[in-house]
């Protein structure tokens, strides 16, 4: 039997990482695609025997079509969480996944894995949220038997959530909470995530499906700093702020090279951040998602798994 290549489109990224790392462990060949090379090399070494480092942007279409040559499947980890000059949420979200769609289909590559966002909506009033709920449509209109996979926010070493939680507990005395700290979250543990992507493109199944994966415990916002505050030993006073006061903090921070805050995380607050119970998700793959306690145990510890 002939080995698998498939192509991973952002495989650098906190997610692209870990799927590129069980897609091997499942035994394919992987392509990894990011826009430095070297990147790729000081993550996994020297191209070898499981996997080969392209360098490519998504908004290049013959790269693209490079990238994606002789491939059995294809995951799109791509993802933008601030507009910088040259690349919108409508470039990334929605042109480039579509054109990387389309491209897949061409090519005949048998499978295709986009990754999108649990609340991907393309009637929000939202701009990130409306452009990856049109990112999503997009790609259904080009590749129609995609896999649309919707993560809740994603903890793990080094990430975005949990590591900037912790360190402003240990920073402040005092944390600004978002609002009263009521919206609901859902996190999931990256390497689940990953699992689930790399369990879907090795099963049989060949047709469209949403995934949303979420981790094993539903909490308020205020109730996982808590839970962050308790694990970490610290005496942090949190504080509910209104939301009002946080977007016009956003409308001055965007002005800094790299805002601490932006409007787009601030609208995600506002909004539950939870799986919902009638759509497939982990169950289906035989997976049993990590608690977060666990990872932040770790984390606090060891620096993590």
């Amino acid at each position: 039997m002939s080995v698998r290549v498939v192509t991973v489109f952002g495989g650098t990224g906190f997610l692209g990482r870990r799927v590129v790392g069980h897609l091997r462990k499942h035994g394919f060949f992987v392509r990894i695609v990011s826009r430095h090379r070297d990147r790729s090399r000081e993550l996994f070494g020297p191209d070898g025997s499981q996997f080969q480092s392209v360098e490519a942007d998504i908004h290049d279409s013959q790269a693209i079509a490079e990238a994606l040559a002789g491939a059995y499947g294809a995951v799109n980890a791509v993802s933008l969480y601030v507009e910088r000059k040259g690349e919108t949420f409508h470039s990334v979200h929605v042109q480039a996944a579509g054109r990387l769609a389309a491209r897949a289909q061409q090519d005949q590559v048998e499978r295709l894995v986009q990754v999108s966002g649990i609340g991907a909506d393309a009637t929000s009033p939202s701009l990130y949220i409306r452009k990856r709920g049109e990112g999503e449509l997009s790609v259904r209109a080009a590749f129609p038997n995609a896999v649309i996979v919707r993560p809740a926010v994603m903890f793990g070493p080094n990430d975005a959530f949990l590591t900037t939680i912790l360190a402003l507990c240990h920073k402040l005395p005092v944390f600004p909470m978002f609002g009263r700290g009521l919206t609901r979250l859902q996190p999931v543990y990256v390497s689940d995530v990953a699992e689930a992507i790399a369990g879907v493109l090795a099963g049989p199944e060949k047709r469209a499906i949403t995934f949303e994966y979420g981790g094993p415990r539903i909490y308020s916002y205020g109730d996982l700093l808590r839970a962050v505050v308790r694990e970490a030993g610290l005496e942090v006073r949190l504080v509910p702020m209104p939301f009002a006061v946080w977007h016009a903090l956003a409308l001055v921070a965007q002005m800094l090279p790299n805002p601490p805050v932006t409007r787009n995380q601030i609208e995600l607050m506002q909004l539950d951040n939870v799986a919902s119970p009638d759509m497939p998700g982990f169950a289906e793959l035989g997976i049993s998602p990590r608690p977060l306690e666990t990872t932040l145990r770790e984390m606090l510890t060891t620096g993590g798994p």
